[in-house]
């Protein structure tokens, strides 16, 4: 008889792994909308099953927590709030009693759940239902629902399924006016909780929706403008927050006058994105389609001044403040005023005027995460550093910029320089740069992202040689003109309602980055959306966005597994040169293939019942 065996997978094993992997992968496509009581119900009872049965606070515990999350839910028995109680002192004793994770890390979940939606547990004691913002805000097809600008995801994949590009590019615009610019560089939050998942991988939207503004006509024509109105709106900000409020405002009959502070239209998306990313000529195809609406525009005008902005009220039944975030963040160390730090949006700002600085044979750091960091790191590659190194206070899978973006720089000749603060920065006798010092790191305790709270190592600084130091740690907005007027303004954002209105001042909204700090181009589209759409009623009307596009059916295919069409990239040693577009769109052949692997959850399912999509706003 043996004394040990090699232990194998057996078939039950194998199997009940790749169960495992099919409920992870239900649990990421699970859409929003629904009722937290129930899910939080069905991961208690995961976490029941998981229990080993040792301890009597997991095996039992986690049991009566069912037992009452049960009652609560049951639409045959009587409630009362006792209940809440009950439950949040059960999940305490069994947090600090359960002998491991399983049962703690159950409780606490339990207990977030009675913080986060308590409401929601109200609501089915007192009335044995949903929520009113379940029952009212429930999106059928999760990837309008996690579109902030809530675009017709499926609608335009089945029109490029059926070769009808145009009519894509006209049904985006209904919600965004943006398309080819989201095309490029849109974050796809659409993608995250895609249904396809359950079969295999995400859809690729962005790449579908690049196919078809690579492929529309070279004009597509923008929706005839209502009956003039002839209320007059400034749009304060000539950014993809302020031009989409225009756009939709003067197809609504209004007239929109945009006030940009720099000599060109764009914002962020012209001074702050490169063009090896975001191509100069496509986004101008953007920027004039809008246009041609008719808006009128004063470029090289700062708004932020107390006398201008009282004259916009003056002049103007409304106004919309989409300012952006175009200001640095200081590093806040010692020396960061020596020559050659250079704020991070002062070099994208200068290149998007065709301003190049010359890094010619210089060593540059860059301080920062994000993708501003990345942005800039990649361009100093371009402009001639002989070496770029990114160093970040966290780790790697911390960093706030997208994972291509990141790999992208690293493959450029970029070096990533992980858990490392700034401590200091050394210059010379002329006051130039000549290293950056830093602190070494170690991952601690997760803070409330969920990322490990970088704190000091019991390590000596270290020393980095370098020519430049470039600071992407962050933006803010350049808000005094409006603080004075009395736009309320706190911790250097805009005070605004989630209409956008503005409080105590009548006829001023606000919306996007100068709002709710730095975010992506797609919320800032949203919150021009919004605006405009509030500022009609505002004025006393109540025009309706729509176009009158017939959806293909979805065809009767079967679902199985199939690789999804990523979109390629020129190679590294070629693209880190110059500044072309880096990215190729997708072949005909990949485009169809992708576009058939929509499910088509706006004809499917619960998107049935509710007409699978938003025909007018």
């Amino acid at each position: 008889m043996s004394r040990l065996d090699f232990k194998t997978k057996d078939r039950a094993q194998v199997v009940v792994e790749g169960l495992y992997q099919d409920l992870e992968r239900r649990i990421i496509a699970s859409p929003p909308g629904q009722c937290p009581v129930d899910m939080a119900e069905s991961f208690l009872k995961l976490c029941h099953a998981q229990s080993c049965g040792k301890c009597v606070p997991c095996r039992v515990g986690i049991g009566q927590l069912l037992k009452i999350l049960d009652d609560i839910l049951d639409l045959n028995k009587e409630k009362s709030m006792e209940q809440l109680e009950l439950l949040r002192r059960t999940a305490v004793v069994i947090k600090e009693s359960a002998d491991c994770a399983i049962g703690t890390e159950a409780a606490s979940m339990v207990l977030r759940g009675l913080d986060g939606f308590r409401e929601d547990y109200e609501e089915h004691i007192r009335h044995n239902r949903c929520a009113t913002s379940i029952q009212e805000g429930k999106q059928p097809v999760p990837c309008v629902a996690l579109c902030s600008a809530g675009v017709d995801v499926p609608g335009y994949t089945a029109l490029v399924m059926a070769g009808r590009y145009d009519d894509a590019v006209r049904l985006i615009r209904k919600d965004n006016p943006f398309p080819t610019v989201c095309a490029h560089i849109c974050e796809h939050p659409c993608e995250a909780r895609c249904r396809r998942q359950l079969i295999d991988t995400a859809v690729n939207i962005r790449g579908i929706k690049r196919y078809a503004v690579d492929h529309c006509s070279e004009t597509v024509p923008v929706p005839a403008a209502m009956d003039d109105t002839g209320k007059k709106v400034a749009i304060i900000g000539g950014g993809p927050g302020g031009l989409s409020a225009a756009y939709f405002l003067a197809i609504m009959g209004h007239k929109p006058t945009i006030f940009e502070k720099r000599s060109k239209l764009g914002g962020m998306l012209r001074y702050g994105i490169p063009n090896y990313r975001l191509p100069r000529e496509r986004l101008q195809w953007d920027i004039d389609a809008i246009l041609s609406t008719g808006i009128e525009v004063k470029t090289d005008y700062d708004v932020n001044d107390e006398a201008n902005i009282k004259m916009i009220a003056e002049e103007f039944d409304a106004a919309y403040i989409s300012i952006g975030a175009h200001t640095h963040k200081t590093i806040g160390v010692e020396g960061e005023y020596s020559k050659g730090v250079i704020p991070a949006v002062e070099i994208l700002r200068g290149i998007g005027d065709d301003s190049m600085p010359d890094f010619n044979n210089k060593a540059v750091v860059v301080i920062g995460g994000g993708n501003v960091a990345m942005d800039v790191a990649r361009t100093a590659k371009r402009l001639g550093a002989s070496e770029v190194k990114i160093v970040y206070r966290r780790r790697k899978q911390d960093m706030t910029a997208l994972p291509e973006e990141i790999d992208g720089a690293v493959a450029e000749g970029c070096t990533l320089v992980e858990l490392k603060a700034p401590a200091k920065i050394e210059s010379n006798s002329t006051g130039s740069v000549r290293a950056l010092w830093v602190q070494p790191q170690i991952a601690g305790e997760a803070d409330r992202s969920g990322r490990p709270r970088p704190t000091p190592a019991s390590a000596p600084e270290e020393r980095i040689p370098c020519h430049i130091i470039i600071s992407a740690i962050g933006q803010s907005i350049e808000s005094q003109g409006f603080e004075k007027y009395g736009i309320p303004v706190v911790r250097g954002s805009i005070v605004a309602e989630s209409s956008s209105a503005v409080s105590n001042v009548e006829g001023f909204f606000a919306g996007g980055d100068c709002v709710t700090g730095p975010s992506t181009v797609i919320n800032a589209i949203a919150a021009g959306k919004v605006a405009a759409a509030n500022i009609d009623e505002h004025l006393g009307y109540h025009h309706e966005i729509s176009e009158d596009i017939e959806i293909p059916y979805p065809k009767l295919m079967d679902k199985k597994p199939c690789g999804r069409a990523e979109l390629k990239l020129r190679y590294a040693k070629e693209r880190g040169n110059d500044f072309m577009e880096i990215e190729y769109g997708m072949s005909h052949e990949e485009a169809l293939q992708e576009a058939s692997r929509c499910l088509r959850c706006d004809f499917n399912g619960f998107g049935a019942f509710r007409g699978g999509r938003t025909h007018k706003w």
